[in-house]
């Protein structure tokens, strides 16, 4: 197991969220998203982890991917088809291109 991996982090209030390394414990995720965790898939290889219950606990509105509300923090994470560790590797794509893929706007530099 990588002792930690690269994400993205993104709190309610920042626009893109943040790069950074965190380790992949359940207990760190936890901590991270303020309760119990829920991962949805949002591509082959990454995943977004929220937290299971954000929305019925009034946890702040975070933004919307792939048609779904997210609320409080929500952390962007490469998904390891090994399945070790609870299914987590480094982010697969570079920040400025998760910018793009997720906040970008129709039409520009391959937004679909």
């Amino acid at each position: 197991m990588a002792e930690k991996i690269k994400v993205v982090v993104k709190w309610p209030y920042e626009k893109y969220g943040h790069s950074t390394w965190i380790s992949p414990s359940l207990k760190n995720l936890q901590k991270t998203v303020d309760g119990h965790i829920k991962y949805l898939q949002i591509s082959k290889d990454m995943v977004a982890i929220v937290n299971e219950e954000g929305r019925i606990n009034d946890l702040v509105y975070n933004c919307t991917i792939v048609g779904m509300p997210l609320y409080g923090t929500v952390i962007f994470a490469g998904l390891d088809e090994d399945n070790e560790e609870h299914g987590l590797k480094n982010i697969p794509i570079d920040f400025q291109a998760y910018k793009k893929l997720f906040f970008g706007k129709p039409g520009e530099n391959g937004w679909m």
